[in-house]
């Protein structure tokens, strides 16, 4: 490919709204064309790139055992009623309505689709265990799309799923998806991490993520160096059981906090530190009222709170609902003499207080010395917290570290969810009806591309693995007006293309230094710099990750790069 036929247009400047280096040098380097937000066109030697990704996955998934399929995207409203799904996906469910006003999605993912595939053909036992996958373009109505294609509304993911007569055949399939997510991701060239993960609405009893580690990813992972890894979301927050938290046991009594309604405030004014004091958040959950006690030092998951309550749309009090509750304003809310009726949670570390101090329900007081059990009732103990750095690892026992990671896979055991919902089942070898076990296996495509990026660049631009990579190496005459230079330019493209090396010749009529930035920001593995020294029989070729300038001569450059491309 010559670079001055192709649509490869680079930018100098950074671009106004990118934010992060994937999004940054995916716009520079003329990867993607931004149409709206959360929507972009990948232009050429991006889709080279997607298409790379897209190639690996499908050897991988063949290899794995599945099968490739195309589902419709759009998708009937009712197939969400039928699931229960339609209340979970809530707004970033995309919709629209056909000429007869009947109402339609884009798909999000296709659990239901595939379901009805299902309980449609796969009727008896011999007709399992099975694994369909596809790559497709996906639409979620993010409310604050950012960072380019890492969190767009339209991406491209291969979703798979797959159906099982019993757990044993799920788990068997599970872990060979698992294998080939694994394999997937070193082809691309990344470092990564499988991390225990929530299910979210997709569902199912147990799910893992693959997290590429990156600097600016946005998904926090809590490791061990005993290999235990969970995103920050699924996290248990353990601390030392020796160590125990509050004051020593006593009546507790009320004491006047004058203008301090947050867990600092009311610690600066009685001087006691923030693990004496007990938060009280206060919730609405499908019409009833809850309360949620957490350390003071600490903070809600609130995913956690979801899965626990099953309820998506769990929201906090509003200050009125807050007042009529409890009598008292916010920030002084306790678990204290609340109404008959109120449910109250509280976190697994709260069992390590001998006592507390907690909110009054009174404007600017307190009461100190509360002791569960005596002084109030908790209904259920639950993991609420977010974790943190320094927790416990739940296998080791040894300190948790913080890392950063880009969500690029994630797996699921769906069970019954599905198939109980909609109806789906087969028949065993004594003609009994069963459910179908299913799984579910998501990989963004797209999203592996910016992934690789925040991962493999520097102060230059991208550095492209080589398996991924839109061209194995880029052919850079340095002046294109000697016939000599551009003679041997197209004589060493024309031999590397018939070895099925893809090359981009940069013919263009520009300063050398600008070509070298553009050749080092689109970042191709190697550049062959045909210059100057090739009238001592010289070419010089640059190695784009070490940054390595080797002189070759020019008749024995050919071999050199197919050895390269052998090892």
């Amino acid at each position: 490919m010559r670079w001055s036929e192709s649509c490869i247009p680079t930018l100098k400047e950074t671009p106004r709204d990118a934010e992060i280096q994937s999004h940054i040098l995916m716009l520079r380097a003329g990867l993607i064309k931004k149409l709206t937000s959360g929507i972009y066109t990948f232009l050429p030697i991006g889709f080279k790139v997607l298409k790379k990704v897209e190639n690996i996955i499908r050897e991988e998934m063949d290899r794995a055992g599945c099968q490739e399929v195309l589902m419709p995207i759009l998708h009937p409203e009712e197939i969400y009623r039928e699931s229960g799904r339609l209340k979970s996906f809530g707004p970033e469910l995309f919709k629209l309505t056909d000429g007869r006003k009947r109402t339609f999605a884009l798909g999000p993912t296709h659990e239901e689709v595939i379901t009805m595939v299902a309980r449609d053909e796969m009727r008896s036992y011999r007709d399992l265990p099975q694994c369909l996958y596809q790559i497709l373009t996906k639409f979620r109505d993010e409310i604050r799309p950012r960072y380019g294609v890492m969190r767009a509304r339209e991406f491209i993911m291969k979703d798979a799923y797959s159906f099982h007569v019993d757990e044993k055949s799920l788990d068997e399939t599970y872990r060979r998806i698992e294998t080939a997510y694994r394999r997937i991701i070193e082809r691309c060239g990344l470092e990564y991490r499988v991390v225990e993960a929530e299910s979210g609405y997709i569902g199912g009893n147990e799910s893992h993520e693959f997290m590429v580690l990156a600097d600016n990813g946005e998904d926090r992972i809590l490791s061990c160096d005993c290999g235990y890894a969970a995103n920050l979301e699924r996290a248990a927050a353990l601390e030392d059981d020796t160590e125990s938290r509050g004051g020593e046991e006593g009546p507790f009594r009320e004491v006047e906090t004058p203008g301090s309604a947050t867990v600092e405030e009311v610690s600066r004014f009685l001087k006691v530190p923030d693990t004496d004091i007990v938060k009280t958040l206060l919730y609405d959950t499908e019409g009833k009222r809850i309360a949620v006690l957490l350390p003071g030092d600490r903070e809600i998951n609130n995913i956690k709170l979801t899965r626990i309550l099953g309820d998506p749309e769990v929201r906090f009090l509003d200050p009125e609902e807050i007042k009529e509750l409890t009598g008292g304003p916010v920030g002084y809310s306790g678990p204290v003499g609340l109404p008959k009726g109120t449910v109250i949670y509280a976190d697994k570390l709260i069992m390590k207080y001998s006592s507390m101090t907690v909110g009054a329900n009174r404007a600017e007081v307190h009461l100190t010395g509360v002791v569960p059990g005596r002084d109030f009732e908790i209904n259920s103990f639950e993991d609420l917290v977010l974790a943190r750095e320094g927790d416990l690892c739940p296998q080791c026992q040894n300190g948790l570290k913080l890392s950063n990671g880009i969500e690029v896979g994630h797996i699921f055991k769906l069970g019954i969810k599905y198939s109980e919902a909609m109806h789906a089942s087969f028949l065993d070898e004594n003609g009994e009806s069963h459910n179908f076990i299913m799984g579910c296996y998501g990989f963004g495509v797209s999203r592996m591309v910016a992934a690789a990026i925040e991962q493999h660049h520097d102060k230059d631009g991208i550095i492209w693995p080589e398996s991924i990579s839109p061209f194995d190496l880029i052919i850079l005459p340095v002046n294109v007006g000697n016939k000599e230079v551009m003679d041997t330019a197209n004589e060493l493209g024309e031999k590397f293309i018939e070895k099925g090396l893809s090359v981009l010749l940069d013919d263009r009529d520009l300063s050398p230094g600008v070509k070298f930035k553009d050749s080092e920001l689109i970042g191709v593995p190697l550049r062959i710099t045909i210059g100057r020294k090739l009238t001592d029989g010289v070419v010089e070729l640059f190695h784009r990750k070490t940054r390595q300038v080797e002189e070759v001569p020019v008749g024995k450059i050919f071999e050199k790069i197919l050895e390269h491309m052998e090892c």
